[in-house]
């Protein structure tokens, strides 16, 4: 008898990733931790991720809007002013190092700056600058704006029993003057790029290590109960100044993600990693999860993930009429908008 005899299915590549069809590959996540359907959870990440709180509404489970739109918006207006897309109204948040700044300035020791962008006659946030397309009328109207969003983190975050986090990127843009970071290049979504002032920085496995713990430990230290799941956007990146073909650019800011996750999982009983990352780009999929343009996940890519995700919190609401109507449209990523600056 050796320990190879003993293990389940799951355990070998043939019967449980070769032989069966997609559809029927299971087993890939069992969680760490139970998830009840009253406990409060958060989401925040990458755009990929958008859609989890929506899952888990119609799953009947309590997903915490922190920051509720204000009365007598639209749906149209509550979207493109991303209420209800996270549980906060950060947008976007695709780095550690990101979140981390988000926590600190919420709970300290860091306070924000004041650092407020001008266009047209419009004042807009640096650190979200596509939370509000229109902008807003004053700078101090950005800053009291910004502190909903704090107050909404605090609040949030020491009610939750739960916060889902899908790391995309290492590769960040960071502020000498105070440095911060930004969610995207100035200039590109919103603000002017000063290379004096703005540096391209490609966080290592232990830098990000290091930012994903602080996340950790400032979010437990205002909520000892909290727990995490982690996973990693399978989007890839759309362009990289790192110097690298942006094949390897993605490849390398993935797999750091991914071993950071992994070993934080591996680490804390108070952190489990989701499989979202191979759910789409491993080889049973033969990249049939990817549009055209090799990089958005299609609806159905989507989909299959939620089931999974799903199947994992209650099997019984894993089937694919459960998820469809979650997964009606496309993604809308910050980053995407640099492949207007590709070559034609």
């Amino acid at each position: 008898m050796n320990p190879y005899q003993a293990l389940p299915v799951r355990a070998f590549w043939r019967p449980a990733v070769a032989e069966p069809a997609i559809e029927e590959i299971r087993d890939l996540w069992t969680p760490k931790f139970p998830i009840g359907q009253d406990d409060p959870i958060l989401t925040v990440g990458s755009c990929f991720a958008a859609r989890i709180g929506h899952a888990l509404i119609d799953l009947g489970m309590n997903f915490l809007d922190a920051e509720p739109a204000p009365p007598g918006l639209t749906r149209e207006q509550r979207q493109a002013r991303h209420y209800g897309e996270f549980s906060f109204r950060v947008g976007n948040i695709y780095t550690a190092a990101m979140l981390r700044q988000w926590l600190s300035w919420a709970f300290g020791p860091a306070a924000p700056p004041d650092t407020v962008w001008a266009e047209n006659g419009r004042f807009f946030d640096p650190y979200r600058p596509s939370v509000d397309p229109d902008g807003y009328a004053s700078a101090e109207n950005v800053l009291a704006a910004r502190e909903v969003t704090l107050d909404a983190i605090r609040r949030g975050v020491a009610k939750a029993k739960c916060l889902v986090f899908t790391l995309g990127l290492t590769e960040t843009w960071t502020d000498l003057a105070d440095d911060t970071v930004y969610p995207a290049c100035p200039g590109t979504v919103r603000g002017t790029f000063d290379e004096r002032r703005h540096a391209f920085r490609n966080s290592t496995f232990a830098e990000v290590y290091h930012h994903l713990g602080e996340v950790l430990e400032l979010a437990r230290a205002a909520n000892p109960d909290l727990r995490f799941v982690l996973t990693v956007s399978p989007v890839p990146l759309t362009a990289t100044v790192s110097g690298q073909h942006v094949l390897v650019a993605s490849t390398y800011s993935k797999s750091v993600l991914r071993a950071v996750a992994g070993q934080l999982a591996q680490e804390n009983d108070h952190v489990d990693y989701f499989p979202a990352y191979e759910l789409i780009t491993g080889q049973p999929t033969r990249s049939r999860f990817y549009a055209e343009n090799l990089r958005s996940v299609t609806p159905e890519g989507v989909s299959f993930v939620l089931r999974h995700f799903m199947a994992g919190l209650r099997p019984v609401a894993s089937t694919p009429e459960t998820v469809r109507r979650l997964v009606e449209g496309g993604d809308a990523c910050d980053d995407a908008l640099l492949d207007y600056y590709s070559p034609r």
